[in-house]
């Protein structure tokens, strides 16, 4: 069993089961109907969600037990969602959405994180949105959350950066107090970024 299989395999959602509170804030950007993206998405929490509000969602995990998981919490909601068992390097990024929506994805290096957004990029189409959530490095100090790695990581500069040209709705760096389940509690450094890209 992996290491993500072993943290999902109980019974309860370790990061609960209401949608992060950046995407309960912010999820109204998104145009009526969307064909959104989750990546990384886990137990579903954020895929279910988008599906309740009437999107168009396909969500993808590398974890077999989160995907299970997100199954059933769909079910649960009465809604549908295109669920697929995927890791970030192999899920296929040149099929286009009105979204991409990137929720505490901090398990991977700045290599691969770099590849990662620039892969979420071009899956958005022109005019689509990207909403990016996560932990500033800063976060590490706090250890309510998230890997002990400052380097894995959001800033602001780095984000702004790697989506130059994009229009900036949203790019914030901030602390809050968050309760998603016992994976993500207490108070947190998050950054958010929302963009659109240009058309």
């Amino acid at each position: 069993m992996s290491g993500w299989d072993a943290r999902f395999d109980r019974e309860d959602y370790v990061y609960g089961t209401a949608p992060a509170g950046f995407l309960a804030d912010w999820a109204h950007v998104l145009g009526p109907g969307s064909r959104v993206l989750s990546a990384a998405d886990g137990e579903g929490r954020n895929s279910v969600h988008l599906a309740a509000l009437g999107h168009d969602v396909t969500a993808f995990d590398a974890s077999p037990v989160a995907v299970e998981k997100a199954r059933k919490l769909a079910a649960t909601r009465g809604v549908v969602v295109d669920f697929q068992v995927a890791g970030i390097e192999a899920w296929d990024w040149s099929q286009q959405v009105d979204a991409v929506v990137g929720i505490f994805i901090q398990f991977l290096g700045p290599p691969q994180r770099d590849r990662m957004l620039a892969d979420m990029a071009r899956a958005v189409r022109p005019g689509g949105l990207m909403l990016l959530h996560g932990y500033a490095p800063r976060q590490v100090e706090y250890g309510t959350g998230g890997p002990g790695r400052r380097e894995n990581m959001y800033t602001i500069t780095q984000l702004a950066a790697a989506f130059d040209g994009w229009e900036i709705l949203r790019l914030a760096d901030y602390d809050a107090e968050i309760e998603e389940g016992i994976g993500h509690a207490g108070r947190s450094a998050l950054v958010d970024l929302i963009a659109r890209k240009p058309a």
